[in-house]
């Protein structure tokens, strides 16, 4: 079964707003995997707008299942990422002043880089992950990075699902097979939600697990955390 890790980072931006700590990212990361969370992802940015770095060392602790930090590896980051050493680290090549994740690596260009920086990580026990659009020629490029995953950009499968979900899925099951090809595990996420969910996760190919957070705390506001999270692990469920 796919594994489905939370995204909090809306909680901390609603926190935020207020400048208090209602609500409590430490408290929903609790209670996500008490109700069946297999997994709890932040993406802690430079300005803190959300996670904060306070934050990512109050959450180590609480988080049994699997912790996921996504972020992109500048050096600040990273030595935090190596301090907290979470389950997984997932490379995202986003600018400061991104809204939010709006491109994958281009790992062709990024190589020496990526290679360096995941090095770091594999030395310290890190499973490492790289945030990648769905095309197939860069997985080979991924693979030569070292890392352990790919994640599938889905923004582009979730824009296009309604229109011809066939066509909007397409490159992302070639790109997954691709990835199969050379050994590399396959998570996905961004704009995932419970209406597109199922049939991404019945298409793709070993898909390992998928980070959720906008939508799923979106969808929460009128179903409830915990009717909302049972809600994704039926729509990841093979039976």
């Amino acid at each position: 079964m796919t594994k489905l890790s939370v995204n909090i980072n809306k909680i901390a931006t609603i926190r935020n707003a207020r400048g208090a700590e209602l609500p409590s990212v430490t408290e929903a990361a609790v209670k996500l995997q008490e109700f069946g969370a297999q997994g709890i992802t932040i993406h802690p940015r430079p300005d803190q707008r959300h996670i904060t770095r306070k934050d990512v060392y109050d959450l180590k602790p609480l988080v049994h299942t699997e912790f996921n930090i996504e972020g992109n590896p500048h050096r600040p980051f990273i030595d935090m990422v190596l301090e907290v050493k979470p389950e997984q680290v997932t490379f995202v090549p986003d600018g400061e002043d991104a809204i939010t994740s709006n491109a994958g690596w281009d790992c062709e260009k990024n190589l020496g880089f990526l290679k360096n920086v995941i090095a770091e990580f594999k030395n310290a026990g890190i499973r490492t992950s790289i945030f990648l659009d769905p095309k197939p020629e860069m997985v080979k490029f991924a693979k030569e990075t070292g890392a352990d995953r790919i994640e599938l950009y889905t923004e582009a499968y979730a824009t296009h699902y309604l229109k011809n979900k066939e066509e909007a899925i397409k490159p992302y099951i070639e790109t997954a097979l691709e990835a199969q090809k050379y050994g590399l595990g396959i998570n996905a996420g961004h704009d995932l939600s419970l209406e597109n969910l199922k049939y991404f996760a019945d298409h793709i190919p070993n898909l390992l697990e998928v980070s959720i957070g906008h939508a799923l705390i979106s969808e929460a506001l009128y179903m409830g955390l915990e009717n909302t999270v049972q809600a994704y692990l039926k729509r990841l469920a093979k039976w």
